[in-house]
């Protein structure tokens, strides 16, 4: 099941199978799935609203979601509700009214009550009813906060000579701190630990609010004062603070390198996504994203609607939301993923796949042999640099060897070194398997098909003597009757058993039309050939082909696999199919009959 996916043609780019496959479009479910850490910015699924193309008016300032799943913006003119699709102003009952239309702040809490926060004061919604805060009537309402203990913190600044206030709401009691202008200009930034302390960010330092006494530790030397809180994987406080981010320790502070990031920049927000992924919102530089021990970009000339980000979001799916001054920005998982160069490969075209046993990926490109292993792409320079050297088709023995070929022939890998196999000649190697006796088999498009024994004794069959004009494309071993499946360019199969051709099968037998690129054996035995024409299962002698006459979204099949839930996934000339296993076996009943197909078009670049 694991051999070679793409043999005998380059792509560009390597696509890639995630986690996520039982969830390809938002529509098949309602799963929720966190973002794979293992990802750059630019492998997941991005779509931007911008201003400029008339989604709200000016800046998309602060993001929330209420239980009804609809999310909240505020802007600089009033309040949105957004569907996913279209936005709509919200307008309170007659009679009620917001502080300001000019939203500074937004929060849902645990009992589904969203807090507003403006310019002029706090209000919250619930039930259908508006309720405004007079003790912060008059304030710039620039952060709100609920705590584990479900107290909601509302930081807000006036002009007046008290300056900034902070005050805690719990059963509708609020009580506010500040009135003597201890807390300067008031708290841009709040936030709550997993200790379950509570930072308060201001001017001029950090005032840790609780538990316990509250304590207030200096941190001069930048005229914004504290621009964003967060937290390190190890649960130390992270402060944005002068030109960059902070550990901040007992007192004191030490800066925060991002792996392979050496420029200054302004982080205006810290976000931990669900996974631990850190995502770094800046003042002009766009977004920095760090994860698995690297650090990755993504601005306004990759699709950000802006450069300047004002809030994170993360939804119920997993998805996150980002606001800027340009606009609104929401980052998913795709189902398939793609890496580039972008991400540490060698060079855009992957000629084949591996999947070791160990659960590392091979990957065979114009640049050299890659190996991805827990997100990590390593090139191997086992290989030369000469373009004669460039690996092609991959193939792992049953002693765990992988096998790799080139234009100058093949060989396996051991111990970090390339070990030639003599007497299979260079060329296009297109596929390369190893039968129940041990013997490993490879096809040469122009010499033949070769065999090579454990004693390392070397067999060749010309194509003539398979009783064919035409070159393969593909093998198989049989696991249950022992011999080879071959499958052919121009199309066809046959079944080789000790040097003979025991059975062949074409178009007019029930074969799907064209050239053979993939076969599959089931968890029941049953062969699966997928060919230009269609998908067409071998079993008990009889065949019966799958093509967009019964359902699918187009003819041409490149491979098939079956996952653990016997689902069967078609890679496809028009993207990637799932079929279900039921559905698929209620076909084989009544091949003629159509199945119920979930796909979604996954393009290559």
């Amino acid at each position: 099941m694991w051999g070679t996916w793409a043999c005998g043609g380059w792509v560009r780019h390597l696509v890639l199978l995630t986690a996520a496959l039982s969830c390809i479009l938002l529509a098949w479910s309602v799963c929720a799935l966190a973002l794979d850490p293992s990802f750059d910015i630019s492998q997941y699924a991005h779509t931007a609203w911008t201003v400029r193309e008339g989604f709200a008016k000016g800046e998309i300032i602060s993001i929330a979601q209420t239980p009804d799943g609809y999310l909240w913006l505020g802007t600089q003119f009033g309040l949105l509700r957004f569907d996913g699709v279209r936005n709509v102003p919200w307008k309170p009952p007659a009679n009620q009214q917001l502080p300001s239309s000019y939203i500074l702040s937004l929060l849902t809490g645990h009992d589904g009550t969203l807090w507003i926060g403006t310019w002029n004061g706090l209000a919250s919604w619930k039930d259908g009813k508006l309720m405004q805060y007079p003790e912060l009537a008059g304030h710039f309402i620039f952060a709100l906060l609920e705590d584990h203990a479900g107290t909601v913190w509302a930081s807000g600044f006036s002009s007046a000579p008290q300056g900034g206030r902070l005050c805690t709401i719990r059963n509708g009691n609020v009580q506010c701190h500040g009135e003597d202008g201890s807390l300067g200009r008031g708290a841009e930034n709040l936030y709550e630990d997993t200790k379950g302390n509570l930072w308060v960010g201001l001017e001029n330092g950090l005032l840790r609010w609780k538990p316990g006494t509250a304590k207030f530790y200096t941190l001069a030397g930048n005229q914004d004062g504290i621009q964003a809180l967060g937290e390190d994987a190890d649960g130390t406080l992270l402060v944005g603070w002068k030109a960059g981010i902070y550990r901040f320790v007992d007192g004191k502070t030490e800066e925060y390198s991002l792996p392979g990031f050496v420029r200054q920049f302004r982080a205006d927000r810290i976000f931990r996504d669900h996974d631990g992924g850190l995502w770094i919102g800046t003042l002009s530089q766009g977004l920095l994203h760090v994860h698995n021990g690297r650090t990755d970009e993504f601005r306004q000339s990759d699709g950000l609607s802006g450069d300047d980000v004002h809030a994170f979001f993360e939804d119920r799916e997993g998805s996150i939301w980002i606001t800027t001054i340009n606009g609104l920005d929401r980052f998913r998982e795709f189902a398939v993923a793609t890496l580039t160069p972008n991400q540490g490969l060698s060079n855009a075209h992957v000629g084949s796949v591996l999947a070791d046993r160990d659960g590392s990926v091979w990957l065979a490109t114009r640049g050299g042999l890659d190996r991805s292993n827990k997100g990590q792409i390593k090139n191997d320079h086992v290989l030369g640099s000469n373009m004669n050297d460039y690996p092609n088709s991959l193939f792992q023995d049953d002693r765990g060897r992988i096998w790799v070929s080139t234009a100058r022939g093949i060989g396996y890998l051991e111990n970090s070194s390339f070990i030639p196999a003599s007497g299979v000649p260079g060329g296009n190697i297109l596929s390369i398997a190893q039968d129940t006796a041990g013997n490993l088999w490879v096809v040469n498009e122009s010499s033949g098909l070769f065999r090579v024994s454990l004693k390392g004794e070397v067999q060749q069959n010309p194509w003539s003597k398979l009783g064919s004009q035409d070159h393969a494309s593909v093998l198989a071993a049989d696991p249950a009757q022992g011999g080879l499946w071959i499958g052919f360019f121009l199309g066809g199969i046959a079944y080789f058993k000790d040097g003979q051709i025991r059975a062949s099968y074409r178009t007019a037998d029930g074969l799907g039309e064209g050239r053979v690129s993939d076969f599959l054996f089931d968890h029941e035995g049953t062969l699966w050939i997928s060919t230009a024409g269609g998908l067409t299962q071998l079993k008990n002698g009889h065949l019966a082909t799958l093509t967009s006459k019964n359902g699918l979204p187009c003819d041409t099949v490149h491979w098939v696999m079956e996952d653990d839930t016997h689902s069967f996934w078609l890679y496809m000339a028009c993207g990637l199919v799932r079929i279900d296993g039921s559905e698929l076996s209620a076909w084989s009943v009544i091949p003629r009959g159509r199945c119920r197909l979930r796909f979604s078009t996954a393009q290559m670049e």
